[in-house]
């Protein structure tokens, strides 16, 4: 399998070029991702554990599907693929396709990506990617912000920072 290549972007998040994924990981080169958080009728979210065998934030908990944008594709297109891919989601009824709720520009937290974050509604059970995802679970968003707040080196950094937002928009709950 070739290896992934992403489009490089401005400080504007506008497309200047394109570069493999080890390329841009390694230089820090602006980039683009997206997360999404999935919420159940309870008000739970689910969020994944990263497997042990991703390139970075090995074995931390992130936020329910993330994953960079393809080169050409744009952030909704890669939300709808990105739970597809990691947790078997198919999203086709407009009520659970998933809806912008902030964005953040790229930072050391993120990894040099410009994030779009989102959020959907399902039920699951989903089906969880091997090679990207060691686990899963439901979690009452409180429990969650006690968790980042007490024990923030268990998640991946960029979820640390919209969690911390997402937490204090009307996206929350």
């Amino acid at each position: 399998m070739s290896e992934e290549i992403f489009d490089i972007v401005n400080e504007r998040d506008e497309v200047i070029g394109q570069a493999p994924r080890k390329e841009v990981h390694a230089t820090g080169l602006w980039h683009r991702a997206i997360h999404v958080l999935v919420f159940n009728a309870r008000g739970e979210v689910f969020l994944q554990k990263r497997s042990m065998l991703k390139d970075t934030a090995k074995g931390k908990w992130d936020s329910s599907s993330s994953g960079h944008v393809d080169t050409g594709e744009d952030y909704d297109a890669c939300a709808v693929r990105e739970l597809r891919e990691e947790i078997g989601l198919v999203v086709t009824q407009p009520q659970t396709i998933p809806k912008r709720v902030f964005k953040i520009d790229a930072r050391k937290e993120t990894g040099w990506e410009f994030c779009w974050i989102y959020r959907c509604e399902s039920e699951g059970p989903f089906v969880l990617h091997p090679e990207e995802i060691e686990t899963g679970g439901w979690f009452a968003p409180d429990f969650v912000t006690q968790w980042v707040n007490e024990k923030p080196h268990d998640f991946a950094s960029a979820f640390v920072l919209i969690w911390k937002t997402f937490s204090t928009t009307d996206g929350h709950g």
